[in-house]
């Protein structure tokens, strides 16, 4: 199988993992290879990358802070490192120009990515509707130039943003119907908890809707039975590993007490993960 088939062959895998079911696509959002690993070794059906994890073990800011080149070889490596169909978290495309924009989804296609997050939330309060369509509309337009069923997640910050505290609602199904007819494939609305408002949307959305998920939120079948048939957890996988290195520092740098250490993996099972090689050369 060419690696076009490949990709082909994961993107409609990836498609049917949005169909309705008993239980939600459920995605615990990686940020390196190794994260991949052990997500996919927990049973995942498919792996997704959170840009602020990306950006914050690189050293950068979330929010388009990241350079181009390096947000794709991250990208490269996660593919590289399982067998999963991967989607890509792209912020708002790396780039403005349409050409950037394009030169985006092709680097995501050519790392074997067959799923991506495009937000609108970088301009304030949110980028113009029609605008934000138009770059769906190109992405797509680049996906089928390359003859790949890309999954477009366009995810829209109308609650989030906290921009439109008295319509938030009427926002979300103008701009989830606009993204839609541009291309989109998905809608992930962010920011969003009460179970009766995710009933709202998914009924009044004509695709798959994507929340959030995270401590104080639903559990993944409350929100499926809500309507929801995506749950990501964005960078709260990072931020709950991150955590765990700050408590194993304190304890070990404070009264030397190696009991945080308790139930870490061994150093020939994490080697084990990679015991193929490297499949990605940068």
């Amino acid at each position: 199988m060419t690696s076009h088939q490949a990709s082909v062959t994961k993107a409609e895998q990836f498609h049917k993992l949005h169909q309705a079911g008993p239980a939600p696509l459920i995605l615990v959002n990686v940020w390196d290879a190794a994260s991949a690993k052990v997500v996919q070794e927990a049973g995942a059906t498919a792996i997704a990358t959170s840009s602020s994890a990306i950006s914050w073990s690189l050293g950068y800011r979330d929010g388009d802070h990241v350079p181009w080149g390096l947000a794709m070889a991250v990208l490269g490596r996660v593919v590289a490192a399982t067998s999963l169909p991967v989607t890509a978290d792209i912020e708002t495309g790396y780039g403005r120009s349409d050409d950037e924009l394009r030169a985006t989804i092709n680097a995501v296609l050519d790392a074997g990515a067959v799923g991506i997050n495009i937000e609108d939330s970088g301009t304030e309060p949110l980028a113009d509707i029609a605008e934000q369509s138009r770059r769906i509309a190109l992405i797509r337009a680049a996906a089928d130039e390359r003859g790949i069923p890309l999954y477009i997640n366009a995810r829209t910050d109308t609650y989030l943003s906290g921009a439109y505290p008295d319509a938030a609602y009427e926002e979300t199904l103008a701009r989830a119907a606009s993204y839609l007819q541009a291309g989109a494939d998905g809608i992930f609305v962010p920011g969003v908890l009460d179970l009766h408002t995710l009933h709202q949307l998914s009924a009044g959305i004509a695709a798959p809707l994507n929340a959030l998920g995270g401590l104080g939120a639903p559990s993944p079948m409350e929100l499926h039975d809500a309507g929801v048939r995506r749950v990501s957890i964005g960078g709260n996988t990072a931020k709950a590993a991150y955590a765990k290195v700050a408590r194993v520092a304190t304890e070990v740098l404070g009264d030397g007490n190696w009991s945080c250490l308790a139930g870490t993996r061994s150093h020939d099972e994490m080697d084990a993960l990679f015991a193929a090689g490297p499949k990605y050369v940068p």
